[in-house]
C-alpha cells in the first residue's frame, strides 16, 4: 500500500464514521455535507456510493442484527443514506450528458423484499458506468416484472434479495425472467455468501457486491437462460410436499409451539404483552426459516439462522438454550416430516454444540 492509498483509506474511514453518526441521528444535512465534501475532495462518485454510503449501510445492518439499534433507528439511518445517494447522483447528473456506452439493465428487488438501498446503489453505479437502467425498487411482483421486461427488452435483470426467507419468491422471479428470455444476475445476502442459492434457483450469474455485479455486466450480460421449468424440475425434493405443508400452516405451528412452551414453562404466562409479542415473532421467524430450508433442502440455512437468533437472544440476556424447547415442540408437531425433522435436529445441534455443528 502506498502512502497515498493509506491517506485515502483513512479519509474513507473518517467519512464513514461521520456519515454513520449523521445517519443514526437522522441528520440529513450533515450526511449530505459528508458525501458532497468527499466528491469535492476528488473521491469518485462510485466510491462515495459503495465505500462510504454502502459502508455505513452495512454497519446499520450489523448493528440492527446485534440488537444495538432498534427498528426505528435502522429505518431512520436507511432513509438518511437514501437521501445521501440522491445528493451524490444529483451532482453526477449535473455533469454533461453522454450517450450510454452499454446496454439496458433492469434492477429490481425480490417480491416481499423491502430492503431496497443495495439495489438502488447498484442502479446508480450502473448509470455511472454507462448503462441505461430501469430501477424498479422494492418488492416487485413477478407478473409486473414480466410486463416490464416485455415492454422494455433489457439485456439482463439484476435481482436483489437480502432475506433468505424470500428465496421461494426469488425462484418464481428467476423462472419468470427465463420465460421472457432475459438472463438474471442475482445478488444480496439471501442468495448465500457464495451464491449457492442463486445457482440452485437457476440464476445465470451471481455477484457478492455491487462493484462485482457492475464489472460482470460491463463484460457482457450473462448467457441466456434455457427453457424454463417447474420448481420441481430443479428441486425434486419439493415433491414430498413438506415445504408446502409447513408454509401453509405457519400460523397454526406458531400457536401450537407457543401453547406448548407455556405448558413447559409456566412462568411464560406472567410475561408482559411486549414479551409475548416478541416471543411469538421469534417463533414465526423460526418456522419461516424452517420452511425456506425445506424449499432449498439445506440444513445450513436453518442452523445459520438459529446461530444469529442465539446471538440476538444473548444481547437480550436470554440464554441460547431457551431455543431448544421450541425446536423440540416444533419437531413434535412435524413428527411425520422426515426432512423437517432432519433440519430441526441439525439446528438443535447448532444451538447446543455450535463448534461441532460448524465443523
Amino acid at each position: 500500500m502506498t502512502a497515498a492509498d493509506s491517506v485515502e483509506e483513512t479519509g474513507s474511514q473518517d467519512r464513514v464514521e461521520q456519515l454513520w453518526r449523521a445517519a443514526v441521528a437522522g441528520d440529513t444535512r450533515t450526511a449530505a455535507d459528508v458525501v458532497l465534501g468527499a466528491l469535492a475532495d476528488g473521491v469518485p462518485a462510485e466510491s462515495v456510493l459503495l465505500d462510504v454510503i454502502g459502508g455505513v449501510q452495512r454497519r446499520v445492518g450489523e448493528e440492527w442484527a446485534a440488537a444495538r439499534i432498534d427498528v426505528a433507528q435502522e429505518h431512520t439511518a436507511t432513509a438518511v443514506n437514501d437521501r445521501a445517494v440522491t445528493a451524490v447522483t444529483a451532482v453526477a447528473l449535473a455533469a454533461p450528458r453522454t450517450e450510454p456506452e452499454h446496454g439496458r439493465i433492469t434492477v429490481a428487488c425480490v417480491d416481499g423484499e423491502w430492503h431496497a438501498l443495495p439495489a438502488r446503489l447498484l442502479s446508480e453505479v450502473l448509470v455511472l458506468r454507462g448503462f441505461t437502467v430501469d430501477y424498479l425498487g422494492a418488492q416487485v411482483p413477478s407478473p409486473h416484472l414480466v410486463e416490464h421486461l416485455h415492454r422494455t427488452g433489457p439485456d439482463a435483470v439484476a435481482l436483489s434479495g437480502s432475506l433468505a426467507t424470500r428465496l421461494p419468491a426469488a425462484h418464481a422471479t428467476i423462472d419468470a425472467c427465463a420465460s421472457t428470455g432475459t438472463p438474471v444476475i442475482a445478488g444480496g445476502a439471501a442468495f448465500g455468501v457464495d451464491g449457492r442459492y442463486a445457482r440452485l434457483l437457476g440464476a445465470q450469474a451471481w455477484a457478492p457486491d455491487a462493484r462485482t455485479a457492475a464489472e460482470l455486466l460491463v463484460a457482457g450480460p450473462p448467457g441466456l437462460p434455457g427453457v424454463p421449468g417447474q420448481p420441481a424440475d430443479r428441486l425434486p425434493h419439493l415433491a414430498d410436499q413438506e415445504y408446502t405443508m409447513v408454509a401453509r400452516t405457519q400460523r397454526e405451528l406458531v400457536k401450537a409451539v407457543y401453547a406448548g412452551l407455556e405448558d413447559r414453562l409456566p412462568a411464560m404466562r406472567s410475561s408482559t404483552e411486549d414479551q409475548r409479542e416478541r416471543t411469538a415473532e421469534d417463533l414465526a421467524h423460526i418456522v419461516e426459516f424452517l420452511a425456506t430450508a425445506l424449499y432449498v433442502d439445506t440444513d445450513a440455512l436453518f442452523a445459520d439462522f438459529l446461530g444469529w437468533t442465539a446471538g440476538v437472544l444473548s444481547v437480550r440476556g436470554v440464554p441460547a438454550r431457551t431455543l431448544v424447547p421450541a425446536l423440540d415442540l416444533l419437531a413434535g408437531e412435524l413428527r411425520d416430516f422426515p426432512r423437517a425433522r432432519r433440519i430441526l435436529d441439525h439446528g438443535r445441534a447448532a444451538v447446543l454444540e455450535p463448534a461441532t455443528a460448524a465443523s
